[in-house]
C-alpha cells in the first residue's frame, strides 16, 4: 500500500540500537521489494529471523496443466469442490500461467504451521466465512467480501471460525497494488478513485509471541515447498513501520463508476500486478441514457484472457452460471452476453450482481483436475 503504517514499539532512528530491558538487542529486519528500491518495512524481532534449526525439501508445487485443446469459452462449477482442509494445503487450482495461479479453497481447519510465499504476493477473496490471519505484522480479521492481500515473504497462518468458509485464491509471481491511474505521483489515491485510504485496513493489532519451542514455517519458492524449523515462534515482532504489510479491502467499499452509456471493464479495476488486473463487479445503478443498453457489447479479448468468479446475484449478461462458478473467455475470439440478455437488460435501472474478474495479459492454461467440474456445453450456449 502507498501509505505509511506503524505498529508496536520501534526505536527513534532506524538502524540504531534498540535494547530489551536486559540490555540485549532486538533484531532488526528490513523487508523490502525490488532490491531496496521498492516498498519496504522494518521489523524488530525478539530473535534472529534467520535462526532456523532444521530445513528440508517437502514437495514440488508444480501444477499439471492439460494439453491445449480447441479455443473455446470454459465454465467450471467450483461449488462441486467440497474438500475441506486448511487455507494452504486445501487449495484447488483451476487456471494458471507463468504469472499466477488461481483456484478455490474451503478452509475449515486452523493451520498448525506457518506459511510464507517466497515467489510473490497472494490475494485471498473471502466468499464465505469469518476468521483471522495471524501474521508477523499483526492480526487481520476477515469476513465475507474481504480481499486479503499478503505481500511476498510474509509469515502467516489462517485460523477460520467454526463456519462454512470459501476463498478465491490468487498466487502471483509479482506484486499486487492499486491501479496506478488512481494514484498521484506521491502515491495518494485521487478523488476519482473508486476507493480511498480510509477503506483499507491493516493489521488490527500486533500480537508478540516471545516463546521457545518447535515451530514450523513452510516456504513456497522456486516451484517447491520447503520446511524451515525454528526454536522460537516466528511471530516475535515487537514493532514495525513502513509501507509493506498485509491489508484488507472489502468489496462493499468499492464505489462503482457509472455513465450514460455502458462503461468498459477497466472502471471496475481494483488491483493490478505484473501482466494481470483484478476487477470488482458490485451492485450499481445502470446506464441512464434514454436509449442505453445496460448489457455489455460483444467484444474481442485480442490481448487478454478474461476470468469471472461469480459471488452472488443474477449476473446480467450470463445464464447457466451459479454461485462460485468460474468462466474463462480466452483471447483470440469474441465474447459477450448470452441470447436474450441484451434485450432483457433494456429499461433495467440497477443490478445486484457481485463478481470478481481477473484479466491476464498472457494466456491461461487449465489445470488437469479442473476438467472434472467443467460444464462441457458452455461453449455452445450462445446458440439461439
Amino acid at each position: 500500500m502507498p501509505f505509511y503504517q506503524k505498529r508496536g514499539r520501534i526505536p527513534k532512528k532506524r538502524h540504531t540500537m534498540f535494547k530489551k530491558e536486559d540490555g540485549s538487542l532486538y533484531r532488526e529486519q528490513v523487508m523490502g521489494t525490488k532490491g531496496f528500491s521498492g516498498m519496504q518495512s522494518i521489523l524488530y524481532h525478539h530473535n534472529m529471523p534467520t535462526a532456523m534449526t532444521e530445513s528440508k525439501l517437502l514437495k514440488s508445487c508444480r501444477i499439471e496443466f492439460e494439453e491445449q485443446e480447441g479455443l473455446v469459452p470454459r465454465h467450471f462449477h467450483t461449488s462441486e469442490y467440497r474438500k475441506s482442509s486448511d487455507a494452504v494445503e486445501g487449495r484447488h487450482f483451476i487456471l494458471g500461467n507463468d504469472d499466477l495461479v488461481m483456484g478455490v479453497v474451503n478452509p475449515t481447519e486452523a493451520m498448525n504451521y506457518y506459511y510464507r510465499n517466497g515467489d510473490g504476493d497472494e490475494l485471498l477473496f473471502v466468499h464465505n466465512g469469518t476468521g483471522k490471519v495471524e501474521t508477523m505484522f499483526g492480526t487481520l480479521y476477515y469476513r465475507p467480501g474481504d480481499y486479503v492481500v499478503i505481500p511476498i515473504g510474509t509469515i502467516y497462518r489462517v485460523i477460520p471460525d467454526e463456519s462454512e468458509s470459501k476463498f478465491l485464491v490468487v498466487e502471483t509471481n509479482s506484486w499486487i497494488t492499486t491501479p496506478k491511474r488512481y494514484r498521484n505521483p506521491h502515491g495518494q489515491l485521487l478523488e476519482h478513485s473508486p476507493f480511498c485510504e480510509r477503506d483499507f485496513k491493516g493489521p488490527e493489532k500486533l500480537e508478540t509471541y516471545d516463546e521457545k519451542g518447535e515451530f514450523e514455517v513452510r516456504t513456497k519458492s522456486r516451484g517447491y515447498l520447503h520446511q524451515h524449523m525454528f526454536g522460537h515462534n516466528p511471530l516475535d515482532v515487537v514493532g514495525w513501520d513502513g509501507y509493506l504489510y498485509p491489508y484488507i479491502f472489502n468489496v462493499e467499499d468499492f464505489e462503482p463508476i457509472t455513465g450514460r452509456v455502458h462503461m468498459p471493464p477497466p472502471i471496475h479495476q481494483t488491483f493490478e500486478g505484473h501482466n494481470f488486473v483484478v476487477c470488482s463487479f458490485v451492485p450499481r445503478m445502470y446506464d441512464y441514457h434514454p436509449e442505453a443498453i445496460p448489457a455489455p457489447y460483444y467484444h474481442s479479448n485480442v490481448d487478454s484472457d478474461e476470468v469471472l468468479y461469480y459471488v452472488e446475484g443474477n449476473f446480467m449478461s450470463r445464464k447457466g452460471v451459479s454461485e462460485a462458478s468460474i468462466t474463462l473467455h480466452p483471447s483470440g475470439i469474441p465474447h459477450g452476453p448470452h441470447p436474450g440478455k441484451v434485450e432483457g437488460s433494456i429499461g433495467k435501472k440497477e443490478t445486484a450482481e457481485l463478481a470478481v474478474m481477473l484479466d491476464t495479459f498472457r494466456p491461461l492454461k487449465v489445470v488437469k483436475h479442473a476438467k472434472a467440474m467443467e460444464d462441457p456445453d458452455y461453449k455452445y450456449s450462445w446458440i439461439e
